[in-house]
């Protein structure tokens, strides 16, 4: 072999070699953590994605691996998700054993909720959220808001590793202010008693809030069921599961009379009243999104009542 193609192929074999040492190295403060190492927030808020949305992240992960860093909490043993649940949950299913992290340690509780509270809103509009999601980002402000110096500070990490600005704001004597909830409502465009409203949300057990989410139970029935006690709420969830029943405000109401001494004959009484049969007008899907798209179906209900009474009212005028 000639000297010169010795020489291409040893710098061949260099660069190769240093190309596979840029890959592997970390950024700045960036650690390989094993997957099966990380846990799920303890209060994790945030509906995962399915379908495919979460395929797509599946096979965007297998092929390119997670790109960006998840942020996690250092626990007794292992590691509690901060940031990332998709992104983990996917590398996860594409059976990937270790991802990209930066570890935080010494956070307060009302600091590791800025940081799973503010990334997802980074990724999506308050507006997007489903109605429990909503009900926890309100809790979390009102209930778990920190120094606004020190969420600004947090905001701005996530800003960083985002690619996105976030404006620096000091923390001042205005801070109590934050957790009013016309304080908040203003922030994300409600009022102070809906505020009331999402907040009492947060005391639904978890299948209840998904199916609020789901638009099978209405919002005014969930929030009289929120004052049941927790054993009585999952009580009324079982015996309407089981009797596939769909429960109504008036019966709510009979439940919420007893709340705190339920049992379950008297869940089973009041659920069992036969509901009465309606023929049932279907609203096209057109006209579904035109005009109701992601509205609540209470409001939806209000709309339509009202849009009927006006039109039934000027027929009556024109006879």
């Amino acid at each position: 072999m000639k000297a010169n193609s010795k020489r291409k192929v040893f710098g061949d074999a260099v660069d190769l070699l240093m190309g596979d040492m840029e890959e592997v190295t970390m950024p700045r403060g960036v650690q390989m953590l094993p997957v099966k190492s990380i846990q799920p927030f303890h209060d994790h808020p945030f509906h995962l994605y399915e379908g495919e949305r979460l395929d797509d992240m599946i096979a965007s992960v297998k092929e390119h691996g997670v790109l960006n860093p998840v942020i996690v909490q250092k626990l007794d043993a292992g590691y509690e998700m901060l940031s990332g649940h998709n992104r983990w949950n996917a590398a996860k299913l594409a059976e990937i054993k270790e991802i990209p992290a930066i570890v935080k340690t010494d956070l307060s509780e009302e600091e590791a909720y800025v940081y799973v509270i503010e990334t997802n809103l980074m990724q999506r509009s308050f507006s997007d959220l489903a109605i429990s999601e909503k009900a926890a980002v309100l809790k979390a402000r009102y209930e778990k808001g920190s120094c606004q110096g020190k969420r600004n500070d947090i905001l701005n990490e996530i800003a960083r590793l985002e690619g996105k600005q976030v404006a620096d704001v000091t923390c001042g004597h205005s801070d109590h202010k934050l957790k009013t909830r016309d304080s908040i409502g203003k922030e994300y465009e409600l009022s102070g008693s809906s505020v009331g409203r999402l907040l009492k949300l947060n005391d639904l057990i978890k299948p209840f809030k998904d199916m609020v989410d789901r638009g099978a139970l209405y919002t005014k029935v969930a929030l009289q069921l929120a004052f049941l006690p927790e054993n009585e709420q999952t009580m009324v969830y079982e015996i309407m599961k089981e009797k596939k029943t769909k429960i109504t405000i008036e019966m709510v109401m009979k439940l919420r009379s007893h709340s705190g001494a339920l049992t379950e004959a008297m869940v089973k009484r009041y659920l069992s009243a036969e509901p009465v049969k309606k023929k049932c007008y279907k609203v096209p899907s057109r006209i579904v999104e035109k005009y109701f798209e992601g509205m609540d179906p209470n409001q939806v209900d209000a709309i339509v009542e009202q849009a009927l009474e006006a039109w039934f009212s000027k027929e009556a005028a024109n006879v």
